[in-house]
Order: C-alpha cells, then structure tokens, then sequence
C-alpha cells in the first residue's frame, strides 16, 4: 500500500486530535447551473440532501450542508449577450429563483457557495497554482468537438450521427491552446482507494462503471479555456480562464474553509457524502478525487450517485417540454406532500417515476388516509372523552406493549436505515407504526371503553395514542419539516419541537395534563372527481392512470380485437408457492409460482391489498407469454390478473380446484 504523502499524514493527525471532531456531518448537493430555473428533478436532489442534513442535526451531529450555483462558462455567456445583459446581471436573476425555491421547500443548507464569489476564485486559483507548481498541470493545444449546453468535449468516435451523445445537440470543432491536467498519474492510486474503500462509490452499479472506465484509460484533462472570458482567470496567465472542472467542484472546499477558515476546514473536511446525480459521478469519482489527491488533501467518505426523476418514464429536460415546476406543485400539493412523494416513491439509487396521479394516490392513502386520520381519530376523541387533556396511563395489556415495542424499535429503524441511505424504507418503517397505531384504535374500541365506563383502560389507549403521535411527529420531522410541526402543535407540547432529539423518541415523553388543541385535517383528501373537472376547466393535460370503473365507462372508446388476437394471449393458472416483499417497494411482492411443471418469478403491486402469508397457495390466472421485465431491478416472467375499484383491488382466480397449469380459454 502506498504510503500516504507528508502533508496528507499531518493532516490526519491534527483532524484526529481536533475537538470535537466526532458527531460531524458534512453533507453537499451539485451546485446547479444558473442558465434557467430548476425543475422537480433539482428538487428531488436537494431534498434528499436536506432529509439526511435534518436527520445528523437530530440524533445530535454537527451538520455542514452545502448547495450553491455554478455560474461560470460559454453557454451562461452567450445567453447573457443574447439577451443585452451581462454575464453577472443574468446570473444573479437566476440564483436569486434558486434561493426562493430552496426557501420555499423548507431546504435547511448552512451555506450556499457561488462560484462568482470572491472567496471561491481564491480558493480555485490556490488550487490550480498549487497542482502547476506541482508538475501536474502543463500547457498544450487542444483539438476537438465541443458541446456548449453540456460544456462537454467529445473524441470524434464518440459522437451520434455527428452530434453530442448526452443531449444530441450539435457539436463545434474547437482548436485553441490549453492547460491540461495530468490523470493518469493517478489512476493507479486511484483504484487501489476504490477498491480498498467500497463506501467511496455509490451504489454498487455506479462504482462497477466508473472502475472499469479507469481501467480503460484516462486521458490528460483540459482545464483552461481561451475562447471565452467568462470564468476565473487562471493565476499565472491571463489569457486563459480555468474550466468548469476546477472551477465547480472545489465549491465543496470553499464550503468547508479552505484558506480562509482552518479551523472550520479541519472540522468540517473531508466531506461525509457528495450527493449528485448518476449523469455527473464521474466527474466527482474521478476528476475530483484526482484534485484532491494532488493537493495532498483526504477524499471524500461518499459520492452517492442517485438516479433521475423520470417523466412518464422519459427524462426530464427543457427541449422535451416534460419538466415540473416545483413552485407550481407546491401551491397545488403543498411542500410536505411533494417532499414525501420524491423521498417515499423512489427507491434511492435507482430512476423514479413522477406522475401527477402517483402524487395524488399517496397524498390520499398515505398521507390523508393513515397519518392524518390517525391524527383526527385521536386527538378528537381526546377532546370528547377527556376534554382535551392527556390522561394519566394505567395498567398495560399486550396491545400497549406491542404499540410501545414497535415505536422503539421504529425510532432504530429509521436511523438504520438512514445511515444506509435508505430513504424511502426510513418512510416505510415510519408508516408501519402509523398503521399499527390505527389497527390499536380498532382493536382498543375506545368508544366502547368510553360507553361502558373503563376509566382507567381509557386513559391508558387514549395516553398511547397521544405519545405514539408524538414520537411519530419527531421522526417524520426530517422529512416532512411542516408536519411533524402540526403535529406538535394538536398535541399542545410548549417544548419546541426543534429543541428535541433523537434520544426524545424512548417512550414516555408525553407529560400528562398536557392540553390538546383541535386542528383542521393536516393533509385533506384530494376528490378525484373534483380535481379532473378543475384541470379540463384550466387545460391540464395529462395521461392518468384510470379507476375501473372509469375504464368501464369509456369501453367503447377501446378498439375491438379479434379472436386471433384474443388467441396470442397464454393464460394460465399459476399455483403461489412463495411470497415476499421486494426491497424499497412498499407496493410490490415478489411471488414464486408454478405453472405445470415450471417455476417462475413473477413481480405484483399488490402488497398493499395482500401479505405475502395471504397469497402463498393461491391459484391465480397469469399472462404466462408475456415478455420478462425488471420491476425495482427484481425480474418477473409473467403477470398476473387482477380487478380493482376505488375501495380496493381482487385477485381472478378459478372457481375449480383447476391443477397449476391448465389453460384459460
């Protein structure tokens, strides 16, 4: 193993004897490009980052959370000149819709870094007379084709039909003289750190791609511009200003202090988790660590590179007309339905879908349905039953204990599962004591308790009923900022909730003779009906996903078919021999059937109408000609029938005990 140089060594020995340098968290998003305002895919981004900044503040870390804006380049300059303007002056508008949006999506980010900044240029001209006078950063020509929207320089091999493979834009042939910077003296070192450090790329498929792009060879980077002015000059020559990569990505040392704050540096560096999306984790798994390692400077814990947020399963981007305003969003949804729906729907690390009825169907089972009526439920009948005050607990039965088990043993989970990066199992974790805490209402009956005078047993549901509120409200305040303060305030507590941590979740925490105070519903249910005549009355046009009784409705609209194509169609009956849930995805069960004589794996969204113990057995109706598909990254080789209304969905089975196998005509 290589040994690590002078500087690096003494930097790891003060970082080790700075006070206070364990309980810290520096956490950083990409710094957005200023050319026009962000769309819910930005959003998604940040507000994972922001989940996870509130979770560390929580269970009591020292959080640093940078976001910032890179304003820097030739396409920030032409369009700029386009429209009469400066440079700056267009930025400036630009950023400033930036600040709005964060502000309005409750994001927390401790400092936001602009790259026009006076203590950034500092910082990216040190950093490039430091790696020059090292030897690592030469001066040559550069020939090649140049994509200005993606500020990207492509070989002429890799272009599509003569344009850029990202955007599929045209591309110029630029020639001019430029700084290079020298990789491939570091990728050796480089892949001995990946390798010895498998937390260094995230997930999994994203560090497999970025050893192999090392192993195949990393060409000299060009690191300077003379074609345009708009950028930092670079230190030791004028008529060259330093490219994006120096520029940008030392935002995350500028964040932490670097030069200006050592201290701070030396608390705060190297960072715990750059999070960007999958399209930029090679410049940050790369072209960043390179950086650092010429500057003698620790790497980063974690790059995590997350997937996107797809429209209708297609990428957002302003050429397709497919983008979100999340400012729009917002006004119609509210912020907390919006933060939940990126944080619960996406399996984090993989390509989410957005659609407007996937939003609407969680906001009125998730949040309407489970925790906000969870929330009406109790605090009303503390009101009718108690006038409103927490009542002292008696005596427990098995139900209470159980309540008590499961609210412990959620408040781990959800750390657990934060600190892997598990955003949307966190929620998961978190809804499953929402739907205990509801089946405890039904299974206590405190109406009954209430009619045949059990004092004390009411006290104890209605006390644990208050205090499982109020732990719940405490953890999904990292996602949810607004709601866990709703909660709060029905529940009356005087403490502020901010002031709590995690170690405020243990049971117990509810003080009796605390006063209730009566609210409207926190997430009121969305009336389908309503909302579709309100969006034909507006023009919103969408592809939603229809009820069946809509699908009824409209049969005659759907093109009739021949029995020939009636015929291509294998169904058959399919025997369930096992189920269970996949991971990350509340809505899906992974089955393993029979068909005759073979076994296949076929994947349902039916988890949340059956558990995996209800289906084993079972003798369903499958497509068994369908053609695979993975569904969350889990193969499935078939599909099975289902009919579904607004109050619930039933599986088609045979009304015979047919055998596993037998045809369906």
């Amino acid at each position: 193993m290589e040994t690590p140089p002078p500087v690096l060594e003494e930097f790891r020995r003060k970082e080790d004897e700075h006070m206070g340098r364990k309980g810290r968290y520096y956490i950083s998003t990409p710094i957005y490009y200023p050319s026009d305002r962000l769309h819910i895919g930005h959003v998604y981004t940040t507000t994972v980052a922001d989940c996870l900044a509130r979770w560390h503040r929580f269970i009591g870390d020292d959080v640093l959370f940078l976001t910032g804006s890179d304003e820097h380049g030739q396409k920030i300059e032409r369009i700029a000149k386009s429209q009469g303007i400066g440079p700056k002056a267009y930025v400036d508008k630009i950023v400033d819709s930036f600040k709005v949006l964060w502000k309005r999506y409750n994001i927390s980010y401790d400092d936001f870094v602009r790259t026009t900044e006076d203590r950034h240029r500092q910082v990216v001209q040190e950093v490039f007379r430091r790696i020059y006078e090292k030897g690592d950063i030469y001066k040559g020509e550069y020939e090649g084709w140049y994509c200005t929207p993606c500020e990207a320089f492509w070989v002429e091999t890799k272009l599509e039909d003569g344009n850029c493979p990202d955007c599929g834009r045209p591309v110029e042939l630029v020639k001019e003289e430029s700084y290079f910077f020298r990789l491939s003296n570091y990728a050796d070192r480089l892949l001995r750190h990946i390798e010895e450090n498998p937390e260094f790329i995230q997930p999994e498929s994203r560090r497999n791609e970025m050893i192999s792009f090392i192993k195949s060879g990393l060409e000299d980077l060009c690191v300077s511009r003379t074609t345009f002015d708009w950028g930092i000059p670079v230190p030791m020559d004028d008529d060259h200003v330093i490219y994006v990569w120096i520029d940008a990505l030392t935002n995350y040392l500028t964040g932490a202090g670097f030069l200006q704050d050592e201290e701070k540096f030396a608390r705060y560096w190297p960072a715990d988790l750059h999070l960007v999306g999958k399209e930029i984790i090679r410049f940050h798994t790369i072209i960043w660590p390179i950086i650092l390692m010429a500057l003698d400077l620790p790497l980063p814990k974690t790059v995590f590179g997350h997937g996107w947020l797809l429209m209708e399963h297609d990428k957002m981007s302003k050429s397709k007309g497919n983008v979100i305003d999340p400012i729009e969003l917002a006004d119609e949804f509210g912020v907390d339905a919006v933060r939940y729906f990126l944080l619960r729907e996406v399996s984090f690390g993989q390509d989410g879908n957005f659609s407007r009825r996937a939003l609407i169907d969680r906001i009125n089972a998730d949040l309407a349905n489970d925790l906000g009526n969870l929330l009406h439920r109790s605090v009303a009948m503390i009101i009718r039953y108690r006038d409103g005050v927490i009542p002292e607990p008696g005596a427990l039965t098995e139900l209470e204990q159980d309540l008590q088990q499961l609210a412990a043993a959620t408040a781990a989970g959800v750390n657990e599962h934060i600190e892997a990066l598990e955003i949307n199992a966190a929620l998961s974790a978190i809804w499953r004591l929402i739907g205990r805490a509801n089946k405890y209402i039904d299974e206590a009956e405190p109406w009954t308790l209430n009619k045949t005078e059990q004092t004390e047993r009411l006290d104890t549901v209605l006390y644990h009923l208050g205090e499982t509120l109020r732990i719940l409200a405490l953890l999904v305040k990292s996602f949810m900022p607004d709601t866990g303060e709703k909660i709060w305030a029905q529940l009356g507590i005087s403490e502020s909730i901010e002031s709590c941590r995690f170690e405020n979740t243990a049971w117990g925490g509810l003080e009796a003779g605390t006063k209730v105070v009566k609210g409207d519903p926190i997430f009121p249910r969305i009336d389908l009906d309503k909302l579709a005549e309100a969006e034909e009355a507006s023009g919103v046009v969408e592809a939603k996903q229809e009820t069946a009784e809509q699908a009824v409705e409209k049969k005659a609209e759907k093109p009739q078919v021949s029995i020939e194509d009636f015929a291509k169609l294998d169904l058959r009956v399919a025997e369930v021999k096992a189920a269970e849930p996949v991971p990350g995805a509340d809505r899906l069960l992974k089955l393993t059937v029979t068909i005759g004589e073979e076994e296949r794996q076929i994947v349902a969204g039916i988890a949340q109408h059956y558990t995996p113990d209800e289906m084993v057995g079972k003798r369903i109706v499958v497509v068994a000609n369908l053609k695979p598909a993975k569904l969350r990254g889990v193969l499935s080789e078939g599909m099975l029938l289902a009919a579904s209304t607004k109050d619930g969905l039933g599986l088609v089975t045979v009304e015979r005990d047919l055998p596993s196998g037998a045809q369906v005509k």
